[in-house]
């Protein structure tokens, strides 16, 4: 498992350079890409489905994706889209396109399925997460600047 999340940090990061992330921000994409995928492993590992799972990763990166924006004072999008790369059915992608080109028609159908449910699932948890207000995350972004000023810390 640590191996996992590990290399869903480096991946992560990894897209976060390939999007031309500020370098500032490294850390903080790939930190998140980790909590979507820690997320996603402890769901499945109590009996949850792939979409469940997906739809509780995405909903816990979108919330952490809002809070780093306003922590760190940048669009959350920068944190959502990076952090969401651990979480996309790119095998799924890759199987039911193979499964359609050669011709097996009732995999194709089996694993299309799955991956458009799985996808839904990573929708429907971003939107679940951007229901909450701003002014939540507003609020913990001001707090966070005091602690910092106070610590005399900086970025």
């Amino acid at each position: 498992m640590i191996t996992q999340v590990i290399m869903c940090m480096l991946a992560t990061a990894a897209f976060a350079i390939l999007f031309h992330v500020p370098r500032t921000e490294y850390l903080c994409c790939a930190l998140n890409g980790a909590v979507g995928w820690i997320t996603y492993l402890a769901w499945t590992a109590h009996g949850a489905g792939p979409t469940s799972a997906s739809i509780w990763a995405s909903l816990a990166l979108t919330l952490v994706a809002r809070i780093l924006s306003s922590i760190r004072k940048m669009p959350s999008t920068v944190f959502l889209i990076t952090g969401i790369f651990s979480l996309v059915p790119g095998s799924g992608l890759y199987y039911t396109s193979y499964y359609l080109i050669m011709g097996d028609l009732a995999r194709f159908m089996g694993k299309g399925t799955e991956t458009l449910k799985i996808a839904g699932g990573i929708v429907l948890g971003m939107i679940f997460g951007l229901v909450f207000p701003q002014s939540w995350f507003n609020r913990l972004g001001k707090a966070a600047g005091r602690i910092r000023k106070r610590g005399g810390g900086g970025r």
